[in-house]
């Protein structure tokens, strides 16, 4: 039972909503009152990308209008603010959901020991994650580093059910109260960008989630996604990954809803979540491979980064790299801030097994632009398409960019719509404008590589990563 009068302070960081909220209890079991706060850190906003922010602080405005304009915003390093708010309002505890990430884990000790010297604690209930990283484990108690044991040994841990809360759960203090501590300041305005985003926060994320829950047929929705995940000409995706990302909804409540289906593509989109979980597991496991390869062999991989590389990585970064299926995702990237999934992989595939260039240069890219850049996912995907990672993609599996194009786009009308110089091509041959009777579109260009000719020059270099390993 809380304390009379005892006080505490609810720090949101990736869990910007009020439904589902497991540290809303926490505290509410803790003090009789709590402050929402927000810190703006330096070392998370520097490297996020406009999209990011825009969403970022489009959140923060809903959630400050469901807490009736009572969410504290402060700026500044965490292990400096959160102990000086938690004085300002007299608070024997500050709660948080915990965070696994390398600079998180790093940050929220520091406050704990910031806390702790004047005599205050930080709780952590949950995480952003259905199952927390470093949960589930082998037999022997080894973490898992192959998807598919891991997948099962997830389902078969469970998760919790949802956490009934909401915005009248707690009783919030009016920062306008505090006495002394950081300076509020205001939510940031948005930054220019020409990415169309998506409506932040948790009313946006829920509505989202409930259209593709209420969609049917083969094109749309949760019962047809088994097939059409993998078509960037269909609105076959939840478009959900943005919601996940800041924490707007909790994958605990997609699974929820997801126990109600008993189809092959549910099974399918859960296993989609068991992903993004198993990367934040991985990443919990070894911080460095945010930067460096999972496997250590493929260090021997040659890669190009002379003046030449730089300007094939232009071109990529442009969507003018004479490749249809992969111009059009780069150009996706740029009007939307997004890229499907599929397409991602092909990308990848390009800029790695094609262009020779460093996987870290393209996963740079994404999350410089990416709304729904998230760390893990984005790290160890670009890793699994470099063959690097864990369940990595075989180093003799190439994507031809041609087929991809017209197995996954079979007429055309993907790269037709990012693509306008190509909007005049018929069907499936938009893949192939070279091979066109009239020669390439004006404005369109030629194709920067031999894919034929690269493929087996990234065969060649994969050698060396085979060498290395006897």
């Amino acid at each position: 039972m809380a304390d009379p009068g005892q006080s505490a302070v609810v720090w949101f960081r990736r869990d910007l909503r009020v439904g589902d909220q497991p540290i809303f209890l926490a505290a509410a079991n803790a003090a009789d009152s709590a402050l929402a706060l927000f810190v703006l850190d330096p070392a998370l906003l520097g490297p996020a990308g406009a999209a990011r922010l825009n969403f970022l602080f489009g959140t923060l405005r809903e959630l400050d209008d469901a807490l009736d304009g009572r969410l504290l915003v402060v700026r500044g390093e965490p292990a400096d603010v959160v102990p000086r708010v938690a004085e300002a309002v007299r608070a024997a505890t500050v709660h948080v959901a915990a965070d696994f990430g390398p600079y998180g884990s790093r940050r929220d000790e520091a406050v704990e020991q910031a806390l702790a010297a004047d005599g205050r604690e930080l709780v952590r209930t949950g995480s952003p994650y259905a199952v927390a990283p470093g949960r589930v484990r082998k037999t022997d108690g080894e973490p898992f580093k192959v998807f598919t044991p891991f997948r099962r040994a997830w389902t078969e841990h469970g998760w919790r059910a949802p956490a009934d809360t909401g915005a009248t759960t707690l009783n919030w203090i009016d920062p306008s109260s505090k006495d002394g501590g950081p300076r509020a300041v205001a939510i940031p305005d948005d930054l220019p960008v020409d990415a169309a985003l998506p409506e932040p926060g948790e009313k946006a994320a829920l509505r989202t989630w409930r259209d593709f829950l209420a969609d049917a047929g083969d094109s749309g929705g949760v019962d047809g996604y088994g097939d059409a995940r993998n078509r960037p000409d269909l609105p076959g995706t939840s478009r959900m990954s943005v919601h996940l990302k800041y924490g707007c909804v909790h994958p605990r409540t997609l699974l929820a809803d997801l126990a109600n289906r008993r189809s092959a593509s549910a099974d399918t989109y859960r296993t989609e979540i068991a992903w993004r979980e198993f990367y934040a597991d991985i990443l919990h496991q070894r911080p460095d491979s945010a930067r460096r390869n999972y496997d250590r062999a493929f260090d021997a991989l040659p890669v190009e980064t002379d003046a030449q590389a730089r300007a094939a990585f232009e071109a990529w970064q442009e969507g003018r790299t004479g490749f249809p299926i992969v111009d059009a995702g780069m150009r996706q990237l740029r009007a939307e801030a997004w890229m499907h999934n599929r397409v991602r992989m092909i990308v990848a595939s390009f800029l790695v097994k094609d262009l020779h260039l460093p996987w870290w240069w393209g996963a740079r890219h994404f999350m410089t632009l990416l709304v729904d850049g998230d760390l893990a996912s984005n790290q160890h995907g670009w890793q699994w398409t470099a063959g690097s990672g864990t369940d990595a993609s075989p180093y003799f599996r190439v994507f031809n960019p041609v087929t991809q194009g017209e197995r996954f786009d079979p007429e055309g009308a993907y790269v037709r719509r990012y693509v306008p110089e190509l909007a005049s091509v018929p069907g499936r041959a938009v893949h192939q404008p070279w091979a066109l009777r009239d020669g390439i579109p004006e404005g369109y260009p030629e194709p920067i590589v031999d894919h034929k000719q690269e493929r087996q020059e990234a065969l060649h270099r994969y050698e060396r990563v085979k060498n290395a390993r006897r």
